[in-house]
């Protein structure tokens, strides 16, 4: 058996214009400048208030406590008054309906997203039964951190020389090669072609039918 670990946000869905849009509206509440689009791609994957904080360059604090708070709140916000959920990437869909169709690969989910954000994005693309173990944000160290893939292998009884991470930023290559699985970069995402290459991915895709040939 194998595990396709997949990350959400850049690789799923395509979630950076929510992101910036209440990264621009917590960044106003705290009279600091807003963040350059580009800034806001670049920390998509890390945990919430650690994202925020290396976007100020400095330590998490206090401060850093209140925004990720308010952050949360415009998000919520957000998804109160009806705004549209994130939306697939092309090809992404159908790649793991057929991947869930294989009797030899187990899926899942390592994300920076709350345990509520992909609860909610996995819902909305009927998606909820297909993967078999999950990690958020709200259950373990923020990416590059290896708890994540661990964890889920360690649940799905699955050795990490078996396990594929399939992500678009350094983070998920990073976490992948720390936990000792395979890392495939996606190149529609936030991160860089050649910072994933980089970083250790043993394979970056252009197009989402490429990814089963390498599970």
């Amino acid at each position: 058996m194998k595990l396709a670990l997949f990350d959400c946000d850049g690789t799923i869905v395509d979630s950076a214009a929510i992101i910036h849009a209440c990264m621009e509206r917590t960044f106003d509440d705290f009279s600091v400048a807003r963040p350059e689009f580009a800034l806001t791609k670049s920390i998509i994957g890390l945990t919430l208030d650690i994202a925020i904080a290396r976007m100020l360059d400095r330590a998490v604090d206090d401060e850093i406590a209140a925004m990720t708070a308010r952050y949360k709140e415009h998000f919520m916000l957000y998804r109160q008054e009806g705004g549209a959920l994130e939306p697939a990437y092309d090809g992404l869909l159908p790649l793991i309906a057929a991947l869930a169709a294989r009797d030899d690969v187990i899926l899942g989910v390592v994300t920076g997203k709350s345990r509520r954000g992909l609860d909610a994005i996995l819902a909305h693309h009927d998606l909820t039964k297909v993967f078999f173990t999950t990690r958020t944000a709200d259950d373990c160290p923020s990416k590059p951190h290896p708890a994540m893939v661990l964890e889920c292998c360690a649940e799905a009884g699955i050795d990490p020389k078996s396990t594929t991470v399939i992500g678009d930023a350094v983070y998920d290559v990073q976490m992948a090669v720390s936990a000792g699985a395979k890392a495939v970069g996606v190149s529609w995402g936030y991160g860089s072609v050649d910072a994933l290459r980089a970083s250790g991915a043993a394979h970056v895709v252009n197009h989402a039918d490429e990814i089963a040939t390498l599970i």
